[in-house]
């Protein structure tokens, strides 16, 4: 893989075979073995990169590696490849950015790079104007297929896609929409307005981003033309910008139904405060929720002191204690991670409920098998069925409990705008042993009550 063979270079510090090995690469092939790398690692193959395939690799990153990066470089280069990126990356790219560093880069832009910029950022967050590139080629109708092939050839390097051209008059007015292929397959004397589709699909500057692309997806196109109210052409949207939205949508709208519309957000706030905050803004997270589950230990012990009476009869029932909560606690760590996971990831969509009773029932029948042989091997080994009895009981009924509480509270958490990360484990750990003692003890008063002196 390319990875291990980039990793070994860097290992052994041999960069003039790494810049050949990257010249002759493929830029899917880079990509993925890029973002495997580390931060420190993807700075220097970065910077081995020749100008032209650094800058296509940095336009199929998200916002966050490509912060990075920009951090790692010269004033100068900076300005370089926002300069490079074309207007719909460099708008991502500024939207993301601190105001004053996005003010900083707009005045480093060319007057040209920064007149279209500032177009697209005049338009609404989430529209097609914010969207769309300025780069296309336009054609008029009155050009023979021959003449457009010829400024297809001089501007593609240029442009953002050549395979779906597009026809305006001399007010730039959509007129038109013809493919690469229909022009290549036309005769050379044919005119445009010939072999051109003359009922486009358009969108309006202000059409909704999802709109967009579902069209696109719908429709099957590769770009599709945005006009203003006067239906002049100013951009297009190409279906890769289209497939990067739907992704985000598909993500908003599984907050928004699940009721967790703000935690991706909110997560991510939370993740820098522990990250990186002062001393006292990681206390105000963690410190409450440690407070909170140290009580509930506390009323662990008053459990066991209110079956002391217990335990002196029956000295065996406390070999079987740290196993039963262990157990539970590991069930319980699961399911938490299991919703956490199925939520960011987009696999638990709206109906908590369903997905709460399959858990449930998934650990119940864990801890069937889990609570069947724990409850033998206790029988066996200290010869008291009646104990085997309580124990297994005990235990597929702590860990069904904690796969339930696993899912729950995180879910409550999250729901109450709380930080799940700090406060899930400890929680469902505290609750967890509490119940767990008072299953324990009561499963043993119950089968083993002859014993009790």
């Amino acid at each position: 893989m390319l990875k291990d063979t980039i990793l070994t270079c860097l290992e052994n510090r041999d960069m003039e075979n790494l810049k050949v090995l990257l010249a002759n690469a493929e830029d899917m092939e880079i990509l993925h073995a890029f973002t495997g790398l580390s931060a420190k690692e993807q700075v220097i193959v970065f910077r081995l990169l020749a100008k032209d395939d650094a800058l296509r690799l940095f336009e199929y990153l998200d916002t966050e590696p490509q912060q990075t990066l920009l951090h790692s470089f010269t004033d100068e280069r900076v300005i370089e490849f926002v300069n490079g990126l074309a207007p719909d990356d460099r708008v991502k790219l500024l939207d993301e950015l601190p105001a004053v560093v996005a003010k900083k880069l707009m005045a480093s832009l060319s007057p040209e790079e920064r007149r279209v910029t500032n177009i697209l950022l005049g338009y609404e967050s989430e529209t097609a104007g914010h969207i769309m590139t300025t780069e296309y080629i336009s054609l008029q109708r009155d050009m023979t297929a021959e003449q457009a092939l010829d400024k297809v050839r001089k501007q593609a390097r240029e442009k953002e896609t050549i395979y779906t051209l597009f026809v305006t008059n001399s007010t730039k007015k959509l007129e038109g929409v013809l493919t690469l292929q229909g022009l290549l397959m036309a005769d050379g004397d044919s005119r445009v307005e010939d072999i051109m589709s003359k009922k486009p699909i358009r969108v309006s500057t202000d059409t909704d981003q999802e709109k967009v692309a579902r069209t696109l997806q719908d429709l099957d196109l590769l770009a599709i033309p945005v006009v203003d109210k006067e239906d002049r052409l100013v951009g297009i949207v190409t279906i890769d910008d289209a497939v990067d939205i739907l992704e985000e949508e598909a993500t908003e709208d599984i907050y928004d139904h699940a009721g967790l519309a703000d935690v991706t957000n909110d997560e991510s706030g939370r993740s820098e405060v522990l990250i990186r905050g002062s001393l006292w803004k990681i206390w105000k997270v963690r410190l409450p929720v440690l407070l909170i589950t140290l009580g509930v230990g506390l009323v662990s012990g008053l459990v066991i002191s209110g079956f002391e009476q217990t335990l002196e009869s029956i000295a065996v029932v406390a070999i079987f204690i740290p196993v039963i909560m262990g157990m539970g606690g590991n069930v319980g760590t699961q399911s938490s991670t299991i919703f956490v996971r199925g939520v960011v990831l987009g696999h638990i969509q709206g109906n908590f409920l369903r997905h709460f009773l399959k858990e449930t029932g998934v650990g119940f029948s864990i801890s069937v098998v889990v609570g069947v042989c724990t409850g033998i091997v206790a029988a066996i080994w200290q010869n008291e069925p009646m104990l085997g009895v309580a124990v297994g009981l005990a235990m597929i009924a702590t860990m069904t409990f904690a796969a339930l509480l696993g899912f729950l509270v995180p879910f409550v958490l999250i729901k109450l705008n709380l930080d799940q990360a700090a406060g899930s484990a400890p929680i469902v750990t505290s609750i967890k042993d509490v119940v767990a003692l008072v299953i324990y003890f009561t499963s043993v008063s119950l089968f083993m009550g002859n014993m009790l002196g």
